[in-house]
């Protein structure tokens, strides 16, 4: 029988019969050679037309399980949760792409099994850990309630991150950055970042947001609260029953982050505050440089502004600061500091800014001696002066978020 293309049954059940006839052939016979040509020749049809079945994935991912005695509970570290692992092994919930790519990386099951398809690689995931400062995110409780530890966590980042940032899912996100340093922050830090904050933002209830009530006269409200040495806490309490969210949250490397404001994708404002620089005089004009943002222009969907609110103030027609920027400085700066007290004082203060002037003038005020001293500071362009008025070390300890180290 002469080699040939296999094309019909027939032709396949005699080729069947005479590769039986070769089995015995000789070592190195020209038989041998001929068994060689007609079993490429029965494989090459058989792949055509009787191909073999993936196996089931479920049922691979309970034969490696047993193969390595491996429990449900352990599955956790790929899927994400023991529950998560209950609902695939039941058929409850479809594996995802990050669940597939963890399990072929950790477990070593073939993708084009996880895939159902043959020859079918996985695709180039969402999130690329590497591009995200992820062992910071891990051992700060960005990912809870994940119980792994970094390696662990590593093997499934992809499956991790797309569950985190899930809290922007139906959002278009625009953020606007307000920088003083000579760095560009990391983007997809602050992106991060603000997801915890919309992750901690999420857990709170709080009343329907009323743009109406954030008028002039409840912030000078809010501004009176610093009078008193609980005036932070103070403050969150009055945002909240406000409707507005307010966050504390260290800020990620590389973001050189002091505030930042945006709007919820369930309606209600965050303002995300980080306490990089734990003094009075920073959080009381971060926070209403920020509000100011919510006030004016958290009017367009997905938009968020980032600051560095240390040395933020543009001088008075530096065109190349933000509009938006120079508006939310104008107004923390008139709501914190009546204009016309400070109008009249100014002069005094900044040539001889006396700590007994600035007191009687923040006493006057019903204001916190913090304001007034930052705002010299700021004005004078000497940072080193009224030190013992900033408020130094006196903000982070009233927030439980710093106390319990987030």
């Amino acid at each position: 029988m002469e080699p040939r293309v296999i094309k019909t049954e027939a032709d396949y059940e005699a080729a069947l019969a005479y590769v039986e006839t070769l089995m015995d052939a000789a070592p190195g016979s020209p038989e041998e050679e001929k068994l060689e040509v007609f079993a490429l020749l029965v494989d090459t049809y058989e792949q055509a037309h009787y191909p073999i079945d993936l196996p089931d994935p479920i049922e691979a991912i309970k034969f490696r399980m047993e193969q390595q005695g491996l429990l449900q509970k352990d599955l956790a570290s790929y899927l994400g949760s023991q529950s998560r692992a209950s609902e695939v092994l039941n058929r409850k919930r479809p594996l995802s792409l990050s669940m597939i790519r963890a399990l072929h990386e950790g477990l070593g099951i073939p993708a084009e099994v996880l895939l159902q398809e043959p020859g079918k690689e996985i695709p180039e995931g969402r999130y690329d850990p590497r591009d995200y400062p992820f062992t910071e995110m891990l051992k700060r409780g960005y990912f809870d309630p994940f119980p792994g530890s970094l390696p662990q966590a590593r093997l499934r980042a992809e499956a991790l991150l797309v569950d985190f940032f899930s809290i922007f899912e139906g959002t278009n996100t625009k953020p606007v950055f307000c920088k003083r340093t000579d760095h560009d922050p990391d983007v997809n830090a602050l992106m991060a970042w603000q997801a915890q904050a919309l992750r901690l933002a999420q857990a709170e209830d709080l009343p329907d947001y009323d743009p109406a009530s954030v008028d002039d006269a409840a912030l000078r409200a809010l501004v009176h609260q610093s009078y008193f040495r609980t005036g932070p806490q103070n403050a969150r309490e009055m945002l909240n029953r406000w409707g507005i969210h307010l966050i504390i949250l260290r800020h990620l490397p590389k973001t050189y982050l002091d505030g930042a404001g945006f709007m919820a994708p369930w309606g209600r404002p965050v303002v995300g505050l980080t306490l990089r620089y734990d003094r009075l005089d920073n959080f009381w004009f971060t926070l209403l440089h920020e509000l100011a943002h919510v006030r004016l222009h958290l009017d367009e969907e997905g938009v968020a502004f980032f600051d560095e609110t240390q040395r933020i103030q543009a001088a008075p027609g530096d065109a190349s600061k933000d509009v938006r920027e120079r508006e939310a400085n104008a107004l923390a700066q008139r709501i914190l500091i009546p204009e016309q007290a400070w109008e009249q004082e100014r002069s005094t203060l900044l040539s001889d800014p006396s700590k007994r002037a600035v007191r009687d003038l923040a006493e006057e005020l019903s204001i916190s001696p913090a304001i007034l001293a930052g705002r010299i500071r700021w004005e004078t362009e000497e940072y080193t002066q009224l030190r013992p008025l900033v408020g130094t070390r006196l903000v982070r300890e009233q927030f439980e978020e710093y106390r319990v180290g987030q």
